[in-house]
């Protein structure tokens, strides 16, 4: 019989975690909080969120005040995670369910030498979001939403079969699926080959229908994470982009951080899968050249040159 989760902590209150802010307030009230403190704390307990274009006041807790809870969604920056460890050790209890929402393929991996294998339920989410300082703006009807599952099993498990149960009274979409290790290493691929070629070139989703040359490196890049996922023997097929899915002047999260002065995720898009084709003699030159191009936006921003 599966335990049903009543208390929710999110940790992260930015883009992706302002779905489940949008998404939980109502249906938990008070048993939902975002987890913070210090400067972090006050300035979202006085301001709040606003998420298109309305304003939550939010439920705020320090980590120690949150701990215990059933389920507690880690949406930190991967830049982040490892100073996030701390609070997350704090506020997983025996009890907690932790799922992550950071993309990339190793944050699970991660958080369970930090706290267990067996308190983390493998996830990711999909989903477009525009941040914009204290605002955020996504279409719902557009959220592919989120995907979970057991990492070795193909059998819904208590905890899944709970998080279905607590999804299932929200407008949160959600599918748990068979094979979720696969899912996060499509999804990556999709961020590689569609997040990335176009940070580089700072333009829209379009250019990937209307430049050839966009088109090929795109491509590209595909095959080199197929690669990978191959030598690891995990199934993967290539795909293409459907124009209808994003407006062409959409600037995903990777441009969004340069066009705001920020660091990227790139350790956590391409940093991991250029160690993990190291160790596996995976050759993927357009991954590597691609990080470097990424790291040099980086410094441009941080001002190491002004030439």
């Amino acid at each position: 019989m599966s335990k049903e989760i009543k208390t929710v902590v999110l940790l992260g209150a930015g883009g992706i975690g302002s779905y489940f802010i949008w998404g939980l307030s109502d249906i938990l009230g008070q048993n939902f909080c975002v987890a913070a403190d210090g400067e972090r704390a006050q300035r979202l307990k006085n301001n709040g969120l606003t998420i298109n274009g309305v304003k939550y006041t939010l439920n705020v807790k320090t980590p120690d005040e949150a701990a215990g809870c059933d389920l507690l969604i880690v949406a930190v920056k991967y830049y982040n995670l490892s100073s996030a460890l701390l609070d997350i050790r704090t506020i997983a209890g025996p009890e907690t369910t932790v799922i992550s929402l950071l993309n990339g393929v190793d944050s699970e991996e991660i958080i369970s030498n930090a706290i267990g294998a067996e308190k983390v339920l493998y996830s990711m989410i999909r989903f477009s979001v525009q941040h914009r300082g204290n605002e955020t703006f996504f279409d719902p009807k557009r959220a592919e939403g989120l995907l979970f599952g057991e990492k070795d099993s193909s059998v819904k498990s208590p905890r899944v079969i709970a998080l279905e149960n607590l999804l299932s009274k929200t407008s949160i979409r959600y599918e748990a699926v068979p094979n979720i290790v696969a899912a996060q290493w499509k999804k990556l691929m999709i961020n590689v080959s569609g997040n990335l070629p176009q940070a580089v070139f700072g333009v829209g989703y379009g250019a990937y229908f209307d430049s050839e040359h966009l088109a090929a490196i795109r491509i590209q890049l595909q095959k080199e994470v197929k690669c990978v996922a191959d030598a690891l023997h995990i199934p993967l097929e290539l795909s293409d982009p459907n124009k209808a899915v994003f407006a062409p002047q959409t600037r995903f999260s990777t441009l969004q951080d340069l066009d705001n002065k920020k660091h990227t995720e790139i350790d956590m898009l391409l940093g991991v899968l250029l160690k993990k084709a190291k160790d596996n003699g995976v050759y993927i030159p357009y991954a590597e050249y691609t990080y470097h191009a990424i790291k040099v936006l980086e410094e441009k921003n941080d001002e190491k040159f002004d030439y």
